[in-house]
């Protein structure tokens, strides 16, 4: 666990976009790891298997939450004192805000919007190549698909995105 805890984490949290639930998925996959034990094959690399086990748990926790439709913090509250009175507006804290520029955030929500609109095939290809920077090789052995199939794969999920980019932000670059 020590080895990977660090890559494993990160990698968890730009793919679900949310720190608390990429601690839950993290140890989700750790608990998963050690009941499996026995069914590892300990002639292939633990690494691949680790991250399978970690990007499915991933996915079915968005899958899940996808079902579960919740109530975002900016909803109307009835019978509130003012008129527009929202959740929000209850809470109180003495964090500051992050230090993350508003546009930055908007442009990472985005890209994370676009790429998740991908077909599954070509979101995993670009997920694992581009934010997670695994080599071709390591992608065709956590996906179980040829080497070809990556690339091919990685083209189509790169022309995907820029056509999909272009369509929701004309006129806007992505710098």
């Amino acid at each position: 666990m020590a080895r990977y805890q660090r890559e494993l984490f990160h990698f968890l949290i730009r793919f679900l976009g949310d720190r608390a639930a990429a601690e839950d998925v993290f140890q989700e996959t750790f608990l998963q790891i050690h009941q499996s034990a026995q069914d590892f094959d300990s002639d292939r690399r633990f690494r691949p298997w680790l991250f399978t086990i970690a990007a499915n748990k991933a996915r079915d926790l968005l899958r899940s939450n996808a079902r579960r439709p919740t109530s975002p913090l900016l909803a109307s509250i009835r019978g509130g004192r003012r008129k527009g009175e929202n959740s929000s507006d209850l809470m109180t804290s003495s964090v500051e805000l992050p230090d993350l520029p508003m546009q930055q955030r908007e442009m990472q929500d985005k890209v994370r919007l676009l790429v998740e609109s991908m077909p599954e095939t070509l979101e995993k290809s670009y997920c694992f190549s581009y934010f997670h920077q695994f080599p071709y090789k390591q992608i065709s052995t956590i996906l179980d698909i040829p080497l070809g199939t990556v690339k091919s794969r990685l083209h189509a999920a790169v022309a995907h995105f820029a056509n999909q980019w272009r369509e929701s932000n004309p006129g806007q670059s992505m710098s």
